[in-house]
């Protein structure tokens, strides 16, 4: 499958077996606790259908001008992918083998400005990438020290990513996915400080660890309850029956 884009030449194509995939390790010790509490609570919400791919430091591959491109987003959203798994267990070709992703979230690192690359000789930069080659309508990118959130929309007319403004609670509005993401402060796995969560209409999506404790509370609640109805009973003379 090929497509033009300006000077360039899209061609999606898998990559060869014998391509070398970059080994390149993530940037901290957060980067995977943070992807992995994204994907967590879109499947708790039943928000994560089963042909959905939400892959982390992974390769989406496109073939730039007859030259192999692979960038690996620290998280991305992928509706459909059209494949058997087994077929994207190294890399994903978009157009190819499923849908363009409808997000993809780098978390800041301290090299060169990578996440803001508009670089357009080969190799392209991160942004350009996004931007130009797939054209995804999404394009976050955050800050964990300083929970600094910015996301770009693709702008249709321009073909270009625009700053949006959050709403009133500081979330944006992921269309795509019918949700709002956002940051929140607070504590999973023993890390203390700025994540990622996903919102809808009315409610935070939950964490396995949360909807844990929200049972919890919920039976002690109830327990609480009843002590106090066999209380009252007691009280009127009546030994309550188990």
């Amino acid at each position: 499958m090929t497509a033009l884009t300006q000077d360039y030449q899209i061609t999606w194509e898998k990559l060869p077996d014998d391509y070398k995939l970059p080994d390149d390790p993530v940037d901290n010790i957060n980067q995977p606790a943070l992807a992995a509490a994204l994907t967590e609570s879109l499947e708790l919400a039943g928000k994560l259908p089963s042909d959905a791919l939400t892959p982390t430091n992974y390769g989406i591959c496109a073939n730039l001008n007859g030259k192999t491109v692979v960038k690996a987003p620290d998280w991305a959203y992928i509706p459909k992918i059209t494949v058997n798994r087994e077929e994207v267990i190294r890399s994903y070709t978009p157009q190819l083998e499923g849908d363009i992703p409808v997000i993809v979230i780098e978390f800041l690192s301290d090299k060169d400005g990578g996440e803001y690359s508009s670089k357009p000789t080969y190799p392209p930069g991160k942004w350009f990438f996004y931007e130009c080659i797939l054209q995804v309508p999404n394009y976050a990118i955050f800050e964990p020290v300083s929970g600094n959130l910015e996301v770009y929309r693709l702008d249709q007319n321009t073909g270009r990513y625009s700053l949006q403004t959050p709403n009133n609670n500081q979330h944006y509005w992921i269309a795509e996915m019918n949700l709002y993401l956002g940051v929140w402060q607070g504590t999973r796995e023993n890390r203390t400080g700025n994540w990622l969560r996903w919102w809808d209409e009315s409610r935070l999506l939950l964490w396995g660890s949360e909807l844990v404790e929200q049972e919890r509370q919920r039976a002690e609640q109830e327990k609480q309850r009843a002590e106090r109805l066999a209380a009252q009973l007691r009280a009127a003379g009546i030994e309550p029956q188990d």
